[in-house]
């Protein structure tokens, strides 16, 4: 990831609660194909935001993480928890967008599928 790249933060708004606060913007070719590969680890309250997106690999990853897929309106329209290295998702052809969070982000911001979260930049 570049010390540059834009971030944001991640708050969902249906359950007032916040996902992460430093999280990374991957909106380039680059950006996107590089990912989290190379990390050991998400720290807490960090994470990737992927967009364009709507599926995920984790070929050459090294570690489980918290997947949330959003559409254009930043609606969830998808979660997927702990997953492992070396998976793939199926796409999820409502998404836009992926949200890539430290293990138990979902399960303890209580974000589900239909919340609306705010994205802003930081």
């Amino acid at each position: 990831m570049a010390r540059d790249a834009p971030a944001v933060s991640v708050y969902n708004e249906t359950k007032q609660t916040v996902l992460a606060t430093r999280v990374v913007v991957a909106d380039t070719g680059l950006g996107r194909l590089i990912g989290l590969l190379g990390r050991r680890s998400l720290e807490p309250d960090s994470g990737m935001w992927i967009v364009p997106s709507n599926a995920i690999h984790t070929f050459g990853m090294l570690f489980r993480f918290d997947v949330v897929l959003i559409d254009k309106s930043y609606r969830v329209v998808g979660l997927r928890e702990r997953i492992r290295p070396f998976t793939m998702t199926f796409p999820n052809f409502r998404a836009q967008s992926v949200l890539e969070l430290p293990v138990r982000t979902i399960s303890n911001s209580r974000t589900a599928v239909g919340d609306q979260l705010r994205i802003e930049e930081v």
